[in-house]
């Protein structure tokens, strides 16, 4: 018999985590396992006013956020954001439910800019090579975008990928035969 799906789907109701719903050789499941953030909120407290303001975007989902971008090749931050949207991993890698509304893709960039450069990179160096040492990741291969255009959200996504090239270590150069071989594919 002829099977038929319906594909109207009126409500969403899921007993149980998110992290059900993704496999365990997940990239972002492995990096979980792993990454411990317990310091990062002592490292920028100072960046932060106390008592004042509305509150601001965990600086752990923010981190995460952005590793996880790093780590599934999302260079740009509003692309990512997108992405978030409907990419569960994400969403449970950083810990928004289905239910939550996800920050602005500027929040990134203002956090960044927040942070400065030095400290960004410094927390970022820690939270890659936390990473590596786990061998979830190797500095192999670095996706640079190489447009080198400033994004609307006023960071350079060359910027970016230089901070992580650093953080990562320069790619391998292939040998030429495996250069010509990549090219006439």
């Amino acid at each position: 018999m002829l099977g038929r799906k319906e594909r109207d789907q009126l409500e969403l109701f899921i007993t149980g985590s998110l992290r059900q719903l993704i496999p365990d050789d997940h990239v972002l499941v492995r990096v979980d396992r792993v990454l411990d953030l317990s310091w990062l909120r002592q490292e920028v407290a100072d960046c932060y006013c106390l008592g004042d303001g509305r509150p601001g975007i965990d600086p752990e989902a923010a981190v995460r956020f952005m590793l996880a971008g790093l780590l599934l090749g999302i260079v740009h931050d509003r692309k990512l954001m997108r992405e978030a949207c409907v990419n569960i991993s994400i969403r449970w890698f950083t810990g928004y439910g289905l239910h939550e509304a996800l920050p602005d893709h500027s929040s990134l960039t203002r956090i960044r800019q927040r942070w400065g450069d030095d400290r960004f990179r410094k927390i970022f160096k820690r939270t890659v090579e936390a990473c590596l040492k786990a061998k979830i990741v190797t500095a192999d291969v670095v996706h640079i975008d190489g447009a080198g255009t400033v994004s609307s959200s006023g960071m350079s996504t060359m910027s970016l990928m230089r901070t992580a090239t650093r953080v990562l270590g320069r790619p391998k150069r292939m040998g030429a035969k495996a250069a010509s071989t990549r090219r006439s594919a």
